[in-house]
């Protein structure tokens, strides 16, 4: 006897049949489960031997007798053991081990078998295929599941789709098999070419032309050559003055309908030559001040500008102009005013992006120093009528502009002040400077050597950081974001490949027949694939556009220790990596050909990188390589890798017209230290993640939210009949950090589903003055890292909102947010339970004069409820002298042990205004209520125990959430998997009903009503734990006596 972690049954019928197990003893056994004869038990026949751990998965692929294991080894192997079942038996008497498989960097969880592959997928969210030819290399790495690994895997009958399940609870889709060819990406995936540098120097610079095989160098001998055709070409030779120092930048520019591309050199003596890459005849010698040129930028608008950072802190900027003139083709190039960085150590530009505003122009530029400027020039920064009229009136050369290869002249424009900045957030990138900045759908995204990509708006000549992404641990140079497009429209792409290519119709990628268990398929009748996919998604693909509401999907890019990397910080995936020896380096990313305006995250993976190591010129692979054609394809949302621990319900969002689509919207926190804003459509179990907060740096504990009125009145859009949400989210838990962040959720009538604007408002940690500390290595840090467990928001204005939050380290904390300021400032701390606090909530009431009282309960782990008053916070003018209570005016032992929750609702009837009930479940299983009069003697408030009632075995493992639909129903939820609803009732509490759940190690409750009219009106609770669940809550009653009740 021994225990089995898998399983799999072989065979036509059970006679004949051969059962295949995978021990907790290493070993694969088979034997024929219906061959024993009368009652005798069947014995093992065969053993294989080779694994070093449980064995979690098992398939056979009958056609060339193979037996595929996966283990905790984190390995898979591949058995020859012949004919399995009818007539074949337990095959062959001796099986052999064909081939071992290693690649995984954890457990191996599922695997599967098709002619000529080996599909597995485990622990580490990779899904492998392993190709058998080439001594079992893996030919394809698949990932795009958040975090928790893959735990179910299943491959289409020929192999051509791929789908897996993460426990994150995603399904995701990929097409792995052109015709009936496999796609290959490991042929150049790990190998590094030289592409034969054959120029006079050094490379200093490398920039590519847009396609695969086109390569631009710059050599610090002065010279630009071009890689193409596999061979190097010298386009530009700049001479003496151009050597031992250069920077270089190339654009594309329009040119009676084609393409041109212009290149920008400086040097050491502010020269910057300007010339067409294919006409290098044309070019235009320019003069940027005095000094050194330190960095060359093109950018894009209605004109090409130029701008070169010079000396003393000023940008020059020139528009170019492709024009034609007796020698063929020619270059004009305008100057423009200039501008003028702020005073610092390291005084030029890094970065530039211009957006047209009414009659002018709006630029935010990022400087060495770390700082991010906003320029206005046009409306704001217009001539004179007069010097307006004597520019336009004189000749080319006093005009500033040039058309010939000579010096540039000194002119009158050359007189005017340069702008400056109208509003600067200092060094808010750090001091290693600011890497780039663009802008994507009216918002502006900057990245710099922190880490960070911070996304802002301009309000009123005002940059304002909206929201800060920070990459992966380490991962500290960013150069760059790149902009993802819908994955509904990628899907729609292969569709349309496929027309083209004259392929046949195939199966839907939800109806294909994908192998469960890779034996036994039922037919299923085929039908047009582009119509079913539509269906999956639920939305036209002609609709797919995107929406300025939200942010924009992107991935960043960067170096980690020595490797380019491109970082998702959705998935948390690493999509792209090439060793190329770290930053410091020329590099450039080259896409795949077939990507359009925005690539997938998938597509991204079959770029290619250009970078200069060693005075060499390589590439990730060979710039001949035709791109595969991998897609990946998101079936279902994941939610969190890991458990959930907390859960809040904002409201609802509805489609508005005709349409009764209504969506609610939930807020979930787990450990997988991230925070979802989730969109449920109850009817039909949809679930949409609309944003994934990932700025804890520990899990999330707990959630608390404000909600505010969104601009439109009433809340809804009166265009077009939506509603919308404007919530103040707070989040808190380990490592006492607790985030602050504005979400306003409406409806896209592109996308047509919820959409969710995030903006980071604060953040504040109790340990931010260790962490800036110099030297701190050398001491030791005698404060144990405080956890938040709970927090109830205590009271709330426009200015400022009040947060009090039960501690680990025994205190009960108050918080104050400002929200125009975007500031956190603790305001009071009470050390009074000794122990961790583990649970708080909060009340408020008017006295008869029409005063605020504001009330505080706090439960610990020793069992005790105390309750404190607050409402002198309310009246003090100023939080610094405000020094709270020091004690609590009353205090109880409920329960054994911990009060995991607590909830207080007040009484219904105007005799009972005074009279609240608080309701707690604890670490012992116990549900108790408490009824509490609050008296008020000369505004001070004397609380009097009315009644107590406990329920000592409401569950049978300990009371985790507790919610109240109302003053009389409350809602339990515990690890035991089981929700129950309870009544109060004049002597007590009265089960009303009980459902088991699927959430296993529920952690956390919601419950709300939904109005409406009759019948419409709802009771929901979500439990969420190792998962999510919805229920809804009905009395069991027949319709007619309930729409009478």
């Amino acid at each position: 006897m021994c225990l089995l972690y898998s399983a799999l049954l072989i065979g036509p019928n059970w006679e004949t049949s051969v059962l295949v197990g995978g021990t907790v003893f290493n070993q694969l056994v088979l034997w024929r489960p219906g061959g024993s004869k009368g009652d005798s038990q069947s014995q093992v026949e065969r053993r294989l031997l080779g694994h070093s751990g449980v064995i979690f998965s098992l398939c056979y692929l009958q056609s060339a007798r193979w037996l595929a294991s996966a283990s905790d080894d984190r390995s898979v192997r591949v058995w020859n053991v012949g004919v399995l079942g009818a007539d074949g038996g337990c095959g062959v008497e001796s099986p052999t081990c064909l081939r071992v498989f290693y690649g995984h960097q954890a457990r191996v969880f599922c695997v599967r078998l098709s002619p000529g592959c080996v599909f597995s997928a485990g622990e580490d969210g990779a899904c492998l295929l392993w190709e058998w030819e080439g001594n079992g290399r893996v030919g394809q790495t698949l990932k795009g599941h958040r975090s928790g690994g893959i735990r179910s895997l299943a491959v289409s009958r020929g192999g051509g789709w791929v789908a897996t399940g993460g426990a994150d609870g995603g399904i995701r889709a990929w097409r792995v098999l052109e015709g009936t060819r496999l796609v290959d990406q490991s042929k150049e995936a790990d190998c590094q070419i030289d592409l034969g540098f054959s120029g006079r120097g050094c490379p200093k610079v490398v920039r590519s032309l847009g396609g695969r095989d086109a390569v631009l160098v710059c050599t610090d001998q002065g010279e630009v050559l071009l890689h193409q055709d596999e061979s190097w070409q010298t386009v530009w030779n700049g001479g003496p003055e151009f050597q031992s120092y250069c920077v270089m930048d190339v654009a594309p520019v329009q040119f009676q309908d084609a393409s041109l591309w212009v290149c920008a050199v400086g040097n050491l003596n502010s020269g910057v030559q300007v010339f067409a890459l294919h006409h290098p005849n044309s070019g235009v010698l320019l003069q940027a001040g005095q000094g050194k040129v330190h960095a060359l930028q093109w950018v894009q608008g209605d004109r090409l500008c130029l701008l070169a950072s010079g000396a003393e802190g000023l940008v020059y900027r020139w528009t170019l102009e492709v024009i034609e003139d007796k020698t063929g083709l020619g270059l004009r190039l305008e100057k423009q005013k200039s501008f003028l960085l702020p005073t610092c150590a390291k005084r030029w530009l890094t970065a530039a992006v211009r957006l047209p505003r009414g009659n002018g122009s709006l630029w935010v530029c990022g400087d060495r120093r770390g700082s991010l400027l906003l320029y206005r020039e046009g409306e704001l920064c217009e001539e004179s009528e007069v010097d307006r009229e004597n520019r336009e009136g004189g000749s080319k050369e006093e005009q500033g502009v040039w058309e010939d290869e000579n010096r540039w002249p000194e002119s009158t424009v050359n007189d005017i002040a340069p702008i400056s900045p109208v509003n600067t957030l200092f060094g808010v990138h750090g001091k290693q400077g600011v890497t780039s900045v663009c802008e994507h759908q009216g918002l502006f995204y900057s990245t710099g050597r922190d880490g960070c990509v911070r996304v802002l708006t301009v309000d009123r000549n005002t940059l304002k950081v909206r929201r800060v992404h920070r990459a992966s641990k380490g991962m500290e140079w960013l150069e760059k974001v790149m902009f993802l497009g819908s994955e509904i429209s990628d899907m729609y792409e292969v569709i349309e490949r496929r027309k083209q290519d004259g392929e046949e119709e195939e199966r839907s990628i939800t109806d294909s027949g994908l192998e469960i268990e890779g034996v036994g398929q039922k037919k299923r009748d085929t039908f047009n694939e582009e119509a079913e996919l539509k269906k999956t998604i639920g939305i036209n693909l002609e609709d797919s556009g995107s929406e300025r509401f939200a942010e924009a999907r992107f991935v960043m890019v960067g170096f980690h220790s020595i490797q380019f990397v491109l970082w998702d910080p959705l998935t948390r995936d690493k999509l792209f990596s090439v060793t190329c020896g770290g930053g410091h380096r020329s590099w450039a990313y080259i896409f795949p050909s077939h990507t359009q305006a925005l690539p997938s995250s998938h597509s991204l993976r079959e770029g290619m990188l250009i970078f200069i190591q060693k005075g060499a010129v390589m590439s990730s692979r060979s710039l001949t390589s035709k791109a595969t054609h991998v897609r990946g394809h998101t079936l279902k949302d994941g939610l969190h890798g890991r458990g959930l621990s907390c859960i809040c319900h904002l409201g609802s969002v509805s489609r508005g017209g005709l349409s009764s689509e209504e969506w609610e919207v939930l807020v979930t926190g787990g450990e997988d230290t991230t925070v979802s804003v989730l969109a449920i459509e109850p009817g039909q179990g949809t679930v949409k993640v609309l944003a994934v907060l990932a700025d804890h740096i520990s899990n999330v504990r707990t959630l608390a939210a404000v909600q505010r009125e969104p601009r439109q009145k009433g809340g809804s859009n009166s265009r077009t009949n939506t509603s919308s949400l404007s919530t103040f989210l707070f989040s808190a838990g380990g490592r006492a950090e607790l985030q602050c962040y504005q979400l306003l959720i409406g409806w896209n009538e592109q996308v047509n589903w919820p959409v969710c604007q995030v903006t980071q408002v604060a953040g504040h940690r109790l340990d931010e003055q260790w962490e800036r500390r110099r030297n701190r290595h050398k001491t030791v840090k005698m404060d144990p890292e405080t956890r938040y467990m709970s927090m109830a928001v205590v009271h709330e204005s426009i200015e400022e909102i009040l947060v009090t939050l039960a501690c680990s380290d025994g205190a009960v904390r108050l918080f104050t947010v400002r929200v125009e300021s975007r500031k956190v400032e603790l305001v009071w701390e009470n050390f009074y339970h000794q122990r961790c606090v583990l649970s708080v909530a909060s009340y408020s009431f008017e006295d008869p004069q029409g005063k605020q009282h504001v009330l505080l309960f706090s439960g610990a782990t020793d069992g005790a409820v105390a309750l404190w008053d607050l409402t002198t916070v309310l009246d003090s003018k100023s939080m610094d002298s405000w020094h709270g209570p020091s004690a609590p005016c009353f205090s109880l032992p409920v329960h054994q042990s911990g009060v995991n929750a607590l909830v207080i609702s007040n009484e219904v009837g105007p005799m009972d205004k005074d009279i609240i009930t608080v309701a707690s479940g604890g670490d012992d299983g116990q549900l108790s209520l408490m009824k509490i009069r609050m008296q008020l003697r000369q505004e001070v408030v004397f609380p009097e125990l009315l009644s107590h009632w406990t329920v000592p075995l409401a569950h049978s493992a300990p009371l985790t959430a507790l919610g109240a639909l109302d003053c009389a129903t409350l809602v339990s939820t515990s690890p035991d998997q089981r929700v129950c609803v309870w009544r109060v009732c004049h002597d007590g509490l009265q089960n009303k009903a009980t459902v088991f759940s699927h959430t296993a190690d529920a952690a956390g409750l919601w419950v709300w009503h939904k109005k409406g009219s009759g019948l419409q009106s709802r009771d929901y609770v979500v439990v969420c734990g190792q998962g999510l669940q919805v229920l809804e809550l009905t009395n069991g009653k027949d319709p007619e006596r309930n729409e009478k009740e």
